[in-house]
């Protein structure tokens, strides 16, 4: 389940431009998500990660999410759907997690 389908397209839950950016993709294939010449590549810009995901290494994903913290974001998922998903789980909950106040790693 996506999170359209979660919270509905007309939720205030989910910014508009994120729903209307899935809505655009009824051929997104979830099984080639993350593999390098997907057909959907050029569907996923770089404005479309910056603005949607949280990327890079431990400083950045943990200034991407403080960014996001402060215009209200109190919520993320973790796709582990690449090489280095242990590694990438460990950064998360060892360094990237535990600067956040309140939040059980």
């Amino acid at each position: 389940m996506d999170l359209i389908e979660r919270y509905g397209a007309d939720s205030d839950e989910i910014p508009a431009a994120l729903t209307e950016f899935v809505k655009a993709r009824k051929f997104y294939d979830y099984k080639e998500h993350s593999r390098v010449g997907a057909k959907h590549g050029e569907f996923v810009t770089d404005e479309i990660c910056d603005r949607f995901c949280v990327l890079g290494n431990a400083e950045q994903a943990t200034e991407k999410l403080r960014e996001l913290e402060s215009i209200g974001v109190d919520q993320f998922n973790i796709y582990l759907m690449t090489h280095g998903q242990e590694e990438t789980l460990a950064a998360y909950g060892e360094r990237i997690i535990p600067q956040f106040t309140g939040v059980a790693a």
